[in-house]
């Protein structure tokens, strides 16, 4: 049995952000994956979001939080939306004619659809196959990579818990795929 994996090298990382910016240039892609990593939302609330979630239409600028609520859970989130975020939806944005508020930011064949899950599937698994990246990611490897970056950063992993709805840090540990390589590596770095 297969399972969904973060992204764990920060270059394959780079190299599937890059990929639909510079070698198959898709700026939707682009901004779309972006969102993936920097937000740790499911995919399909990643396809939900409307433009007016994080753009301000009057001040024409971007909100500092995108606030949703998440469809599996029902409940509230409030995400800060950082630079690599903001810059990557601003490129996109750049790109369009000036979307409605209730347009969605990542559209299938018409601004009153968003892009379907199995599309996005398609993308990531495009992007992945010609940048020979693990079999095992898919688009729900965009919000564990989130996490285990942030879990390698130092994030607290209460918050991890908190971010992910999850009951215990043995589950979120589980979730992204924090594995004996990883213990390894600190155990290795640290050289008291």
């Amino acid at each position: 049995m297969s399972t969904t994996q973060p992204i764990k090298n920060l270059d394959d990382l780079e190299n599937l952000k890059n990929y639909y910016l510079n070698t198959q240039p898709n700026l939707r892609n682009y901004a779309m994956i972006s969102t993936g990593v920097n937000t740790a939302l499911r995919i399909g609330d990643i396809l939900s979001l409307q433009w007016k979630e994080v753009y301000d239409f009057q001040k024409q600028s971007f909100q500092t939080h995108l606030i949703h609520i998440e469809a599996k859970t029902g409940k509230q989130t409030c995400i800060a939306i950082n630079q690599s975020l903001c810059s990557a939806l601003n490129l996109y944005l750049q790109s369009l004619p000036l979307p409605l508020p209730e347009h969605y930011i990542f559209q299938g064949k018409t601004p009153k659809h968003p892009l379907s899950r199995s599309q996005a599937f398609r993308i990531i698994k495009q992007a992945c196959s010609d940048l020979h990246l693990s079999e095992h990611i898919s688009c729900h490897s965009l919000r564990k990579t989130f996490g285990y970056h942030a879990w390698i950063a130092g994030v607290n992993p209460a918050i991890l818990m908190v971010i992910y709805n999850h009951t215990s840090f043995a589950n979120t540990k589980r979730y992204l795929g924090i594995e004996q390589d990883d213990k390894d590596q600190i155990f290795l770095n640290l050289n008291l």
